[in-house]
């Protein structure tokens, strides 16, 4: 009886051990039998034989336009044509997965997709890859052109050629590839094909009988661009060798909170497996591959990537710092020549972001890292300050960037954060040793206002400059120079488009055109003009500092960087704001504007009246003036020893845009 119990007692024991090491194993991706492991590549790849598509069967093409000409409705087209979704009227923005998107109707993070497709008896392998149209996001497709061997340039047959559309135009070009110009919005009554075609002649020299005409909406002309893709794209024959040893380049990667970081990857040369181990060149540090796979538009896992294939890998990458895009990756203990990246990324807007509550500070620094990972354009400095606490000094490429930097952040962080009125880099050439000391450069570049350094080292000060590109009908033409005159813009170039529309240039400052300049130039061309910039560096300019004081206290956190001709103008309009916002006071507060010591601008906080006759019923005036007198010199006294305290809501109201 006893023998029995015991025999039983270790069945149980053994059972419970297999069962918890089976639940362990299926919690970290193995398998506990022979017979799942030999099915597990069967599942992955049946349906979708990548073994069947060498290299010259490949194309990888992103699709390239100015805001709204049609790029996510040609994406979906092209998609339901190749059978990867089901046709459907709801099939709308399909590759646009972010919430930002939908609601802005605007794509902001570029999305690839892996379709195939059978013609003339041969099945192609294509990598399609939608990309933000705003200007805004043009690091986002200059990091998917380094990834393609052509593009399709989309062009509205309504509104023409854009601005966005020559700037686009241009990055292709000189990243020497395949351009497939195409007119889409055919269908609509106000299309004017052979305008377009004349346009795109006389800009970039495109052959009007090379132009496809479709209507993505519609499903008119889907096949002939697909077809087109495949005869006028190359293949990636040429850059990549399926027999040389491993080479991938990352350019995308986001964020996943079960697997970490995802990144999406050519593969340039070799072969990549699941189980593999990879080094990155960029932090010498060495990952096994946990998961291999396609985005057809979902993930798909595949057993392995070859020579000229687009597609994503996992391997427990938990730091954004480890997943640097631009990045390239090789087999372990086989180093290789890193691959040609693209450019970096430069920050153009510059804002400080605090969170809400300073005990919200680790969760928004989590998100804040996360974002950054899945959008690498963004660069992050810490930052601190006596009214809003700690923060950070972020980096943008424009001000859509940051706005929806700051609605990501809220709706898939669940953030509340104070976001600070946005401000562009400036560049101050000092001398000294002292200063030299301090700084650790001669001209160094300063994001923030409070590090301005003292007059009296300065030698030289430096704003950033843009070329910008506006393209407009001829009867805005007066107000548009007006306005860029206004914004002390120095004209370039200007010609005709056709006969009806003008394209010009201006040199402008980044620092007039960053927080208000497109809202006034869609207003005064009533919507009708475009307008694309892009950075052509320092020029030496004559800036000052703008302090705020209050009774003769500097605020640091309300000091700004301007133009010396628009010190009095924007130092007049931060008094009346200020005494519009700031709570009163028993005494009168003076809110003055000040550039080296000397005020340009003042406004009065008038001072809460406490009415002192109110127990005077009567008698002689002298008692009341008695009473008038001492409370005079009450506020006088309180005037010289009170201390104002700015609350935080001021400052917020103050401070964001």
């Amino acid at each position: 009886m006893s023998y029995s119990l015991r025999l039983s007692s270790r069945v149980l024991q053994k059972s419970f051990r297999f069962a918890l090491q089976t639940c362990t194993c299926q919690q970290h991706g193995l398998h506990t039998s022979r017979t799942q492991k030999n099915k597990e590549p069967e599942q992955e790849g049946k349906g979708f034989d990548l073994k069947s598509f060498p290299v010259d069967s490949i194309r990888n093409f992103s699709i390239i336009a100015h805001v709204d000409h049609g790029k996510s409705t040609l994406a979906d087209r092209i998609l339901e044509f190749t059978g990867a979704i089901k046709k459907d009227a709801d099939n709308k923005q399909v590759l646009d997965k972010l919430q930002v998107e939908r609601e802005r109707g605007i794509t902001v993070k570029a999305q690839t997709a892996s379709v195939t497709y059978e013609y003339k008896g041969q099945t192609y392998l294509l990598n399609l890859i939608d990309t933000p149209g705003h200007v805004d996001f043009s690091y986002e497709v200059s990091r998917s052109l380094a990834a393609c061997d052509g593009v399709i340039l989309l062009v509205d047959a309504n509104e023409g050629v854009q601005a966005q559309t020559v700037a686009n135009f241009y990055l292709a070009f000189t990243n020497e590839l395949s351009i497939l110009p195409v007119l889409n919005k055919i269908d609509l009554k106000n299309a004017d094909p052979e305008a377009v075609k004349d346009q795109l002649l006389t800009l970039f020299e495109i052959d009007p009988d090379e132009v496809l005409m479709i209507s993505a909406k519609k499903g008119i002309g889907i096949e002939k661009v697909i077809t087109s893709v495949i005869e006028r794209i190359p293949c990636p024959a040429e850059k990549c060798n399926p027999d040389a040893p491993l080479r991938a380049l990352l350019f995308d990667s986001w964020f996943d909170k079960y697997k970490g970081a995802v990144c999406l990857i050519l593969v340039v040369d070799g072969t990549l497996r699941k189980g593999d181990f990879v080094t990155s060149v960029h932090t010498g540090k060495s990952y096994e591959i946990r998961d291999l796979g396609i985005l057809t538009p979902q993930e798909r896992s595949i057993p392995q990537l070859f020579a000229g294939q687009v597609g994503y890998f996992t391997a427990n990458i938990r730091s954004a710092k480890e997943a640097q895009v631009g990045d390239t990756f090789h087999q372990k203990g086989i180093p290789c020549e890193p691959l040609e990246g693209f450019r970096e990324a430069k920050p153009m807007v510059f804002a400080g972001m605090y969170p809400m509550d300073q005990s919200e500070h680790p969760a928004l620094r989590a998100a804040i890292d996360r974002l950054t990972l899945n959008d690498s354009s963004v660069s992050i400095n810490i930052e601190s300050s006596a009214a809003l606490g700690q923060g950070w000094r972020l980096g943008f490429l424009g001000l859509l960037h940051m706005d929806v930097f700051n609605q990501r952040l809220e709706q898939e962080h669940g953030a509340q954060v104070v976001v600070t009125t946005p401000s562009v880099p400036y560049k101050v050439r000092i001398h000294g040793e002292k200063a030299l000391r301090e700084y650790g450069e001669e001209e160094p570049t300063i994001t923030n206002p409070i590090q301005w350094p003292d007059p009296q080292i300065i030698v030289e000060t430096s704003e950033p400059m843009v070329m910008g590109t506006i393209i407009t009908p001829d009867s805005y033409l007066g107000a548009i120079i007006s306005l860029c005159q206004d914004r002390r813009g120095i004209q370039h170039n200007l010609r005709n488009l056709d006969q009806n529309r003008i394209i010009v240039q201006y040199k402008l400052p980044l620092n007039e055109i960053v927080v208000d300049f497109y809202d006034h130039l869609k207003s005064v061309s009533s919507g009708y003009a475009t307008f694309d910039y892009e950075d052509i560096g320092f020029e030496p300019s004559s800036l000052v500092k703008l302090d705020i004081l209050l009774n003769g206290i500097m605020i640091e956190e309300l000091s700004t960087i301007v133009h010396s001709s628009r010190a009095r103008t924007v130092g007049k309009r931060i008094c009346e704001k200020l005494s519009n916002t700031l709570p009163k006071h028993l005494f009168q507060i003076a809110v003055q504007a000040a550039v080296r010591g000397k005020v340009l601008a003042r406004t009065n906080i008038k001072p809460v009246r406490k009415d002192v006759l109110a127990k005077c019923y009567g008698g002689d005036i002298s008692r009341k003036m008695k009473l008038l007198k001492r409370q005079a010199e009450g506020k006088k006294r309180m005037k010289m020893y009170g201390n104002i305290e700015v609350p935080r809501e001021a400052f917020i109201n103050i401070l964001k845009r």
